[in-house]
């Protein structure tokens, strides 16, 4: 193993990282054994330099290895943007992850409390009445009997709190925006990946490519979401059977009007439950619209539907018969009865 010292000589001669080098450096990072200020250094001359894949593929393989990661069915998705796009709107990926499981795709739901928003998915579930603190073989019988499990970030990634302490210090983007997503404690293979900067699509769906998944959209609206949007175009780059595409969509190809972005503004956690209680309810809305969007993307890259314009139908279809509101609340039931085994 190259030393965290001489990494750092790397990095000051303006040189990339290899995979195996970048290993290594997250390897003494997330292990403890760098001090703070070599890992505030490591990280402000990635951010300062700019990220490329080999470095973040070396970081995710160490972050991978060092959660607490659970076993579930084939062909499970994952959710989990960046983040840190700024517009602080309802929990979008989080509602249509429940309705992705709703329409028969095993969702493992990485998320955390909020970074940029004022409610993060992990704010909104609890404020809709979840328990959160499942230990591992209640996070597995709920992908099994409910097609849904959310995996609390500081639950799995306890490797984390060593550099917890650099990240507060330099309140900053840095690689660990990037890492947190590709951090699936369920090696989910299948993925929508909403990034909060246009220029990441391809590098995510490269590094994607490289730790082994499937089948990845990697998002990013034209407003600025790390979404799929119903206010502008959304550029995507697709990773299917190993070939990387780019592409454009529109609300329109969907017979989606197009929304404000003022429609799609968040509050708190309460507030944002009241939305997605809202929702499952059908009751019609531009938050409605984006989240069956986005659900429809899931189910297709899922394999449920040939398209996303057919996954877009059957979101709307299990929203409307109320489906996805007896998936929530089944699930909600479920992780109140886990309570007392995810705290012993």
């Amino acid at each position: 193993m190259i030393g965290i010292r001489d990494l750092l000589a790397k990095l000051a001669e303006g040189e990339t990282l290899s995979r195996d080098d970048a290993r290594d450096a997250f390897e003494q990072i997330m292990s403890g054994t760098a001090d703070l200020a070599q890992m505030a250094a490591f990280i402000m001359a990635l951010r300062v330099r700019g990220e490329v894949v080999d470095e973040i593929v070396g970081g995710a393989d160490v972050l991978r290895s060092k959660a607490e990661q659970i076993h579930g069915p084939a062909g499970m998705i994952d959710t989990c943007g960046t983040g840190g796009d700024a517009h602080g709107t309802y929990n979008i990926s989080t509602a249509a992850a429940f309705v992705a499981a709703t329409g028969g795709v095993p969702v493992a739901k990485h998320g955390n409390r909020s970074v940029s928003s004022k409610s993060g998915s992990a704010d909104v579930l609890m404020a809709l009445g979840a328990n959160l603190e499942l230990d591992k073989a209640a996070n597995e019988q709920s992908l099994k009997e409910n097609n849904f499990a959310f995996l609390f970030a500081p639950a799995h990634h306890k490797a984390m709190r060593h550099v917890a302490p650099a990240r507060a210090s330099l309140k900053l983007r840095t690689i660990f925006n990037l890492l947190g997503p590709l951090a699936n404690p369920a090696l989910a293979k299948r993925q929508i990946l909403g990034v909060f900067d246009r220029k990441w699509l391809h590098p995510m769906a490269e590094v994607l490519h490289k730790l082994g998944s499937e089948h990845v959209w990697v998002v990013h609206g034209a407003d600025g979401l790390d979404e799929i949007s119903t206010t502008s175009e959304t550029y995507v780059v697709e990773l299917k059977d190993g070939a990387i595409q780019e592409f454009v969509i529109k609300p329109e190809d969907f017979n989606i009007s197009r929304s404000d972005m003022a429609n799609l503004k968040g509050g708190d956690a309460e507030e944002n439950a009241q939305a997605i209680r809202a929702l499952v309810d059908n009751k019609p809305s531009a938050y409605r619209d984006i989240v069956s969007l986005n659900a429809g993307a899931a189910l297709y890259v899922g394999g449920k539907a040939a398209d996303v314009a057919e996954g877009y139908k059957l979101a709307v279809n299990l929203i409307e018969t109320g489906a996805v509101k007896d998936t929530l609340t089944k699930w909600i039931a479920f992780t109140q009865q886990h309570s007392s085994e995810g705290k012993s």
